[in-house]
């Protein structure tokens, strides 16, 4: 309201000094200019006021002097211009960090609000606050745990808002469970503990709120120079004064009005979240942008951030003399009208792999246990091994479930006709851009990279040795990831990246809180200052990229008007200078540096720029890649069970896998090599940067072909145990060699040219 209030002012004072001077008078005008010029001391004097009370000194000091020298001494036009140009950078100011201001709100729009307690044989519902220690509660499916308690009945919970684990989890009788973790099967029945003000989720809303009333003021990049200005401009007002007179001196605060000051910097960062909100990173502010550029040390939740949050079928360990695909398709099967979340990686994993699914009869689902029904006549049961059945878990079964739990996955037991046929492990797989992301936060300047985690210990450590992260704290409730973001500020500024209502806490107390919205719990996007509308991690890089160049233009604009406002201060304190003269040549300077400013609205540069060619040729193999992925699956899981089966079966298993290596792995590489290199070579530049993949076809190949001789030396006898020891030991090293070369493929080229090939075709901005 005052911006407007002062432009109208000046502009209309404008249209009566035109009228004024065709009618030989323009006192009209000085008077309104007069009024414009007074309204902006008021404004300033009071924002220098406020500043002071928070113990800070800024350029409003230099424009108060200004205003109230050029008033003086009657230079009412300049007056009016310096109150517009100060309301404009604050109006600017304020407008950009419209976003920044967090609440709870979707904190406690989520919270329960009703609680169903027993009363006698009756089931009443309440209000959250009449639950009381020792009630009896019915949790229905869908709801929130509404206290912590204890399960007087089984229970499956999905609780990765608290812990940031992934899959669900089966809870016992007598099992202690946390107020906001998600009913992810049949109603269960508990027992409070606890009231709601003393649960865990009201824990997590206090959190959050003491967290954002701890961040620290953030100092805005045009005070850090206010005050050496400040300083320069007193002297040369003053020796302008002793030599020339007032009108010198005036002359001098004139030109030394610090409009770069006041207006460079916010236009340059609201052109920088401008942006960045195009590539899908809303940044809650122009402080925030700035913070983003200075941190050092980031953190990482670990599910749905590091790793993609959506189970995965990993594998298929079959029973000896049975076939995984078998297996497979069979517990698929069944699972195919079920509503779990393993049910539907489950299904993709049997139709990728070609398989029709049969339509089952006679389903049964108990939420927590499992699934069972009859397919083709077999009765096939999928679930926990008590639902299939299994007293006695056989020795291949636990040394799946061992290399599981290593593995930070999940096993699931198929039973068929009362038999256990195999165990399904499913896992949540690494982002594919997360490596390279990380890799790129470190050339950008980042020091220190951490993941803090709800999760279990061994699976963390895992992701953690993958990633090649500094540090790994694992096991943590969000009181204690706060607590680790805070020991991490007193090292350098720090910026937290999370997904769940877990993270919220940690977000809110981060120098700079990065969300991934495209999925994530609303209250991490509320709590957070950056939110990532895409669900891709290298957006972070990106993010950061925007906000450093921001940054550099922001301050080259600062220190070019200051300097320019220098050189015209000294000449005006030499008397060759007037102050007409000079309110001119300062909005000539206020021109430039905005325009420099503006510069930030330019789009990134790509660091890799690919051709079409080549954006489409990466397409092409990288939606080949998930059928050579599913051959490296195989490879893996062929060579666990080798040494299990009958010889004539061991046998044929082994030399269908070895049709499918040279029939779809074998001509992906060498079409790699032929088409898709060459592009991305040029594209790259240097001397071979992809000859290392190169490489690393040769020896797939060279291992396919051993594979091929020893399978040719073997013939129609069988295996015998020195045959399996080798088999075993080239299927090994071929799956691992396998793996790691799709990963490099999708971290290095194949992820970010599909993007770049999917941005054309709907009319987005390329990825940078």
């Amino acid at each position: 309201m005052l911006l407007a209030v002062l432009v109208l002012l000046l502009a209309v004072g404008g249209v009566f000094h035109l009228a004024g001077q065709l009618a030989g008078q323009g006192e009209a005008a000085d008077r309104l200019w007069d009024v414009d010029g007074a309204l902006g001391a008021v404004y300033a004097l009071w924002t220098v006021v406020d500043a002071l009370r928070h113990r800070r000194l800024g350029v409003d000091v230099i424009a108060l002097f200004a205003l109230v020298g050029a008033l003086a001494v009657g230079e009412s036009l300049a007056a009016a211009v310096v109150s517009v140009m100060l309301a404009t950078g604050r109006a600017l100011e304020d407008w950009s960090a419209g976003r920044a201001r967090r609440d709870l709100r979707a904190l406690l729009e989520r919270a329960p609000r009703r609680a169903h307690r027993y009363r006698g044989d009756q089931l009443e519902t309440i209000v959250l606050e009449e639950v009381c220690p020792g009630d009896l509660l019915m949790v229905a499916t869908g709801e929130l745990v509404p206290v912590d308690g204890r399960l007087t009945t089984p229970a499956v919970l999905d609780e990765s808002t608290l812990s940031g684990e992934a899959l669900p989890v089966a809870r016992q009788p007598a099992d202690g469970v946390r107020s906001g973790a998600a009913n992810a099967g049949a109603p269960f029945d508990l027992r409070a503990t606890a009231t709601s003000a003393d649960s865990t989720y009201a824990g997590i809303v206090r959190l959050v709120a003491s967290a954002e009333a701890a961040q620290p003021p953030f100092v805005r990049l045009a005070d850090r120079y206010a005050l050496a200005f400040l300083g320069v401009t007193a002297a040369a007002a003053s020796v302008a004064w002793l030599v020339g007179g007032a009108a010198r001196a005036v002359a001098v605060l004139v030109v030394a009005t610090p409009c770069p000051l006041i207006l460079a910097a916010p236009v340059a960062f609201v052109a920088g979240l401008s942006v960045a909100a195009r590539r899908g990173v809303v940044v809650k502010g122009g402080a925030v942008l700035e913070r983003l550029a200075r941190c050092t040390t980031v953190l990482f939740d670990k599910t749905g951030t590091l790793t993609s949050g959506h189970p995965r079928l990993a594998s298929v360990v079959a029973s000896p003399g049975a076939d995984p695909d078998d297996v497979l398709a069979l517990a698929a099967a069944v699972d195919q009208f079920s509503p779990h979340v393993l049910a539907g990686p489950l299904v993709r994993a049997a139709t990728d792999a070609g398989r029709s699914l049969a339509r089952p009869e006679g389903l049964e689902e108990v939420p927590g246990l499992g699934i069972r029904g009859r397919i083709d006549g077999h009765a096939v049961a999928v679930g926990s091994a008590r639902w299939a059945g299994v007293r006695d878990i056989p020795v291949w079964a636990r040394s799946a479930q061992r290399r599981a739990r290593l593995d930070g996955a999940l096993t699931v037991f198929v039973a068929v006709d009362g038999g256990l046929a195999g165990v399904l492990v499913f896992e949540d797989p690494v982002r594919s851009d997360a490596a390279r992301t990380l890799r790129a936060l470190r050339g950008s300047g980042v020091e220190r990279i951490v993941m803090v985690t709800g999760d279990r210990e061994e699976v963390a450590e895992a992701v953690g040795a993958v990633l090649g992260l500094d540090a790994v704290v694992a096991e943590r409730s969000p009181s204690d990831k706060l607590q680790v973001v805070m020991d991490e500020q007193r090292r350098a500024p720090t910026i937290m990246v999370g997904d769940g209502v877990n993270d919220a806490p940690a977000l809110a107390a981060a120098d700079v809180g990065v969300a991934m919205g495209a999925r994530g719990a609303t209250a991490s996007s509320e709590a957070a200052d950056v939110v990532l509308g895409v669900d891709r991690l290298d957006r972070l890089r990106e993010g950061r990229r925007i906000a450093a160049r921001t940054r550099r233009i922001a301050l080259q604009s600062v220190l070019a008007g200051m300097a320019l406002s220098l050189v015209a201060m000294v000449v005006a304190a030499a008397g060759h200078l007037p102050p007409v003269w000079g309110a001119l040549l300062q909005e000539g300077i206020d021109v430039a540096v905005i325009l420099n400013a503006l510069r930030a609205l330019r789009p990134l540069r790509p660091e890799v720029a690919l051709d079409p060619v080549a954006v489409e040729l990466s397409r092409r193999f990288r939606a080949e890649h998930q059928e050579v992925q599913r051959v490296a699956d195989r490879v893996r899981t062929v060579g666990d069970g080798l040494d299990r089966r009958s010889p004539g079966t061991g046998l044929r298993t082994l030399r269908e896998l070895h049709r499918e290596l040279v029939e779809v792995v074998l001509p992906h590489e060498a079409a790699e090599d032929k088409e898709l290199y060459p592009f991305l070579d040029r594209a790259i530049g240097g001397t071979n940067p992809t000859g290392p993949m190169s490489r690393e076809h040769a020896e797939i190949a060279h291992q396919v072909r051993r594979l091929g001789q020893l399978l040719d030396d073997v013939g129609d006898d069988g295996l015998d145990e020195e045959d399996v020891a080798d088999a075993r030991r080239l299927l090994y090293g071929l799956g691992a060699v396998l793996r790691l070369h799709n990963a490099q493929e999708e971290e290095s080229y194949l992820t970010e040219a599909a993007e770049t090939a999917d941005a054309a075709s709907d009319g987005r901005p390329a990825p940078h």
